[in-house]
């Protein structure tokens, strides 16, 4: 169910953006949120569909307090693109999914006060990923909502995005339902381009090595043609 929270009677009101706050505590969590986010913006590029990362959602009109910096979340059937901040009122959706990259640290915050708003709020998925193992053995735990409550995710499937998720070291692996391919992270995605270029570049040698040696072959008949009329035998042009 949705919050609903009153709305303030100011006209003006700020909504920042920033709050100077770093975006992740360890360079494992840094990395595990860029490759979360660059992973869904690529798989969900010609959706009407939205990746925003560590960027303030704002939940209640005239309330700039109220806001939280999700680390990674999904908005299915809004405009594609960035944006400063996220506002529901003015966008009409709630996140649908929501990836929370947790530690020690941050564990009392990220198990009780974010995951009771985004209950709260009806965000269908909320997941929690440990990438250093400090406090969810398993490294990830998720939620999905049923009714108003969330409940346990035990399958390791993401229903909103139809992908199922995998732990690979200090990041999450991602995996098509329809066809069990693996979403490339851009470590992957370059090396694989790279290995495309190489296979167009061979490719394209070994068809100009095949010219080369038919233009040879012709040339080695021409100079047989000519040496057999040296001789004063007319070769036979004719199909065999």
């Amino acid at each position: 169910m949705t919050a609903i929270l009153p709305v303030a009677n100011q006209t003006e009101i700020f909504y920042p953006s920033a709050d100077g706050e770093p975006v992740a505590e360890t360079f494992d969590h840094l990395y595990a949120l860029l490759t979360t986010l660059e992973v869904l913006k690529q798989y969900l590029a010609n959706r009407q569909a939205t990746v925003l990362a560590d960027q303030f959602l704002y939940y209640s009109q005239g309330f700039p307090k109220l806001r939280v910096a999700p680390d990674v979340m999904v908005i299915f059937d809004v405009a594609p693109g960035g944006r400063d901040n996220y506002k529901l009122w003015e966008e009409g959706q709630v996140p649908r999914v929501i990836f929370e990259m947790t530690s020690a640290g941050t564990q009392d915050k990220d198990q009780v006060f974010k995951k009771t708003l985004y209950e709260q709020l009806g965000v269908k998925e909320y997941w929690l990923f440990d990438p250093k193992g400090e406090w969810i053995e398993e490294k990830l735990r998720g939620y999905r909502l049923r009714g108003e409550i969330y409940e346990s995710i035990t399958d390791s499937r993401s229903e909103p995005l139809q992908l199922r998720l995998q732990i690979e070291g200090r990041i999450i692996g991602f995996y098509r339902e329809d066809n069990g391919e693996k979403l490339l992270i851009p470590d992957e995605l370059a090396a694989a381009l790279q290995q495309e270029v190489v296979a167009r570049q061979q490719a394209e040698e070994q068809v100009e090595q095949e010219r080369q040696r038919a233009e040879q072959a012709e040339a080695q008949v021409e100079q047989l043609k000519a040496k057999l009329r040296e001789l004063g035998v007319e070769p036979n042009t004719k199909d065999n």
